[in-house]
C-alpha cells in the first residue's frame, strides 16, 4: 500500500492566508493536531495545535503568525512503513503527500492509517500469537516459517523489533490456529525461546473486543 491511496480526502488543506484560529477550528473538527498549509498549490510546511496557542493573536494569518513551518511530508509512491517511520519521526498526527515536483497531492491522518492496518494486518483473522526472543544473527523467518508449516499451520504476519541494549529481537508471530501448544513445543525443540503466546477463543474475542474498541475510538 502506497501513500497516494491512503489519502484522507475529507481533510482539505489550510491556505497561507487563513487565521489560527480558522486552523484551530478545522482540527478539532478533523481531530488532528496538525494541517498542511499551502501557498497556491505549493506546499508550505505544516503547522500544529501548539505552535499556533503559544501565538498571542491567532486571528492573524497564518503567514504572519509563523514566519516559516516545518516541512515533513511523504512521496506520494512511498510504501505505508515509510509512512510509519514519518509519524513516528516527525511525532505528527498527520503526513502531507507531494507528488514527484513537490506538488501538493494530498494529507494522510493517522485515524484512516491505523483502520487501514486494522484492517489488513490480519488483526481481524481467526488465530493466536508466538511471541519468540532470538538474537540477531540467529534469525530467519523462512526457518521459523518451516517449521509452523511443518504443524499444519501458516504464518499470517510477522512484526520484528530489536530489544533496546541488546543484539536480541523480538519477533511477534501471527499464527492461523487458536490452539499453539503443537507449534510452541516444535519451536522449543529448535531452541527457540517463546517469550509469550496468546491462543484459543478467548484471545480472539478479546482480540476482537479491542479492535471494536479502537475503531470506535477513531470515529468519535
Amino acid at each position: 500500500m502506497i501513500a497516494l491511496e491512503l489519502i484522507t480526502e475529507e481533510i482539505p488543506p489550510l491556505k497561507h492566508s487563513d487565521s489560527g484560529e480558522t486552523a484551530l477550528r478545522w482540527m478539532e473538527e478533523f481531530k488532528v493536531e496538525h494541517l498542511p498549509v499551502l501557498k497556491g498549490n505549493n506546499f508550505v510546511g505544516l503547522v500544529s495545535e501548539e505552535n499556533i496557542l503559544d501565538r498571542n493573536d491567532i486571528e492573524q494569518s497564518l503567514d504572519k503568525l509563523f514566519d516559516h513551518l516545518p516541512r515533513p511530508y511523504v512521496k506520494q509512491h512511498v510504501h505505508i512503513y515509510e509512512i510509519l517511520a514519518k509519524i513516528s519521526d516527525e511525532k505528527i498526527t498527520a503526513v502531507p503527500v507531494l507528488d514527484d515536483h513537490e506538488n501538493y497531492v494530498g494529507v494522510i491522518d493517522i485515524k484512516r492509517l491505523m483502520q487501514h492496518i486494522a484492517d489488513t494486518g490480519s488483526m481481524k483473522e481467526v488465530g493466536g500469537i508466538i511471541v519468540l526472543e532470538i538474537a540477531q544473527h540467529d534469525y530467519s523467518l523462512a526457518h521459523i516459517a518451516q517449521i509452523v508449516e511443518s504443524d499444519n499451520a501458516k504464518i499470517l504476519s510477522a512484526y520484528v523489533s530489536s530489544l533496546p541494549s541488546s543484539t536480541k529481537l523480538e519477533v511477534t508471530l501471527k499464527i492461523n490456529q487458536t490452539e499453539l501448544g503443537r507449534i510452541i513445543r516444535s519451536l522449543e525443540r529448535y531452541d527457540y525461546i517463546v517469550k509469550a503466546s496468546y491462543q484459543k477463543n478467548t484471545y480472539h474475542e478479546d482480540l476482537k473486543n479491542r479492535y471494536d474498541e479502537l475503531i470506535n475510538y477513531l470515529n468519535i
